[in-house]
């Protein structure tokens, strides 16, 4: 029997004998994964040409700031190309979100994925996001010449990257962040002055330095991730697709260069850690995590809370939270005092908030009533609104946190500290696409019904949202020649509609198997087990 098994997951449909059920000889057959791996990368090929064309307002344009694709001198650069350019970055969002779409369906209807598999796709997805200059945000930049201030023993916690002078690692950055202190953790600026000694004091090489970094971030969340499934009693397959290979992932994480990403990746280990009995070395690493961004802080809070498991009064739960702070405490000070850095990080927590974006909900909030005070001649300070209204919007997240922390035993602590970090992304001071990767992140190991819908939507939707070039598109179709702008219209609705292939309908295999119904996803989904 055991070679008669063998002999079935190993050959093609075609050759086997008529006893084999030829159904369940293609639901072992997971070849139909090259079609969507191909098109996913085809999509990513796309944006990264699209970005490298001259002009592009989706990468920094100044000369030096990458190999390819940006102005070898200062001047106006051609922008002949830039509708085909803008075209082939749309379109290649529209089609990677539709290939990753079809691919959640398809896994989800059809489990047992090898994860080896998605391994594969996901290295082959990370290649062009680590060819193509830094997309969709300079931040990067802000990163290297923070990093360029620690080797040379600079404070980045009581100066901005301006101290440098004039430069190739202070030209690049944002004029917002020139005179802005940093809010990361030592860890992260300690690695980061690594980085720009490791490069010999070279601008892009301690930018390929930092994108690596994310990329180490992410390879923790894939190998943490289907640990974590199987410990929720979770079919693996479907949630690597939706965390490690992520269109946020992918395009903020990686394509940016991010930290978020290696702060994610060791909350997670920190997480999985816990779940596998070993809360100790959870919190460790949990604080590693906060010594990159200081939201992971609140994993600590979680670990020591379900440290002696579900269903313990809370009084018993004080000396565990205790001994979790006191731990996370004394790695924070260590690392503090090693890097030679101080606490000037703790301070600097409000500097993301110095930008003023209409998608934090609170800050067009305050900018709004601001705005409609002094129409009705009420001229008071938008600043002391702006203030006021962010201030409302951190207790209300806040005591979301509190009551979320309350029911943990009741909704889970994994899913309770995951809807916590969204709350304070979505109440903060400014919402960044690459934010929403901390919720939505831990939240996919558990999440079912309308919570696994809201990180699809999410996803799909995120990467477009504030997404730079919309106006310059808009420019472009208006001043354009009109058989080439009715041309970019036709090849972007064929990229939104020409159908992909068969293989987003495999799920057929699997309810032909077991007759389950073809389009009941709840109905193949497990339930997540908390414990």
């Amino acid at each position: 029997m055991l070679a008669e098994v063998v002999r079935v997951r190993i050959a093609p449909v075609g050759v086997l004998g008529e006893n084999v059920d030829p159904d369940r000889a293609r639901a072992n057959d997971w070849r139909f994964l090259r079609r969507p791996a191909l098109m996913g990368f085809v999509a990513l090929v796309s944006i990264a040409v699209g970005v490298s064309i001259d002009s592009s307002p989706f990468k920094l344009e100044m000369p030096g700031t990458w190999f390819f694709g940006v102005p070898n001198q200062q001047g106006v650069a051609s922008t002949s190309f830039l509708l085909f350019g803008l075209v082939a970055v749309y379109g290649g969002l529209v089609l990677l979100m539709r290939v990753w779409y079809g691919m959640t369906r398809a896994l989800t209807r059809r489990p047992g994925t090898p994860i080896k598999h998605l391994w594969l796709i996901l290295g082959l997805w990370m290649v062009p996001m680590l060819v193509v200059a830094p997309i969709f945000s300079r931040d990067v930049f802000s990163y290297a010449a923070q990093g360029e201030m620690v080797s040379h023993h600079i404070n980045p916690y009581n100066y901005g990257p301006f101290t440098l002078g004039a430069g190739p690692y202070v030209n690049p950055v944002d004029s917002l962040w020139l005179n802005a202190p940093a809010p990361y953790g030592p860890l992260f600026l300690m690695i980061d002055g690594f980085f720009a000694t490791a490069s010999l004091h070279n601008v892009l090489v301690t930018v390929i330095f930092l994108r690596l970094l994310a990329v180490v971030g992410v390879v923790l969340i894939a190998w943490c991730i289907p640990k974590l499934a199987r410990a929720y009693g979770r079919e693996p397959g479907p949630i690597f697709l939706l965390t490690a290979l992520n269109p946020l992932v992918l395009l903020t994480l990686i394509g940016s260069g991010h930290n978020d990403a290696i702060m994610v990746g060791l909350l997670l280990c920190g997480w999985t850690a816990a779940k596998t009995k070993h809360p100790a070395w959870g919190v460790v690493l949990c604080a590693l995590a906060a010594a990159i961004k200081a939201p992971a802080g609140l994993g600590v809070l979680y670990i020591g809370w379900e440290w002696l498991g579900a269903g313990v009064p809370w009084r018993q739960r004080v000396r565990p939270v205790v001994t979790a702070g006191l731990i996370t405490l004394a790695i924070l000070a260590f690392l503090s005092v090693v890097s030679g850095l101080g606490w000037g990080w703790v301070g600097n927590l409000e500097t993301p908030g110095t930008v003023r974006s209409w998608l934090a909900p609170t800050t067009a909030i305050g900018l709004g009533l601001s705005g409609l005070l002094h129409s009705v001649g009420w001229n008071m300070s938008t600043t002391a609104v702006l203030s006021g209204a962010r201030v409302l919007g951190f207790t209300v997240a806040g005591a979301g946190a509190v009551y979320l922390l309350k029911i943990s035993d009741r909704i889970g602590g994994l899913k309770a500290l995951a809807i916590s970090l969204l709350l304070f992304v979505v109440l903060g001071p400014v919402v960044q696409d690459w934010y929403l990767t901390w919720g939505l992140l831990l939240l996919a190991p558990v999440a079912t019904g309308r919570w696994r819908t809201l990180i699809i939507g999410v996803s799909v939707l995120g990467p477009f949202l504030g997404l730079p070039g919309g106006r310059t598109l808009v420019d472009q179709l208006i001043h354009s020649d009109p058989l080439s702008v009715a041309l970019a219209f036709v090849v972007l609705l064929g990229v939104l509609l020409v159908p992909l292939g068969r293989w987003s309908g495999t799920w057929r295999w699997h309810a032909a198997l077991d007759g389950s119904d073809s389009w009941g996803d709840a109905m193949l989904e497990p339930q997540p087990v908390e414990g």
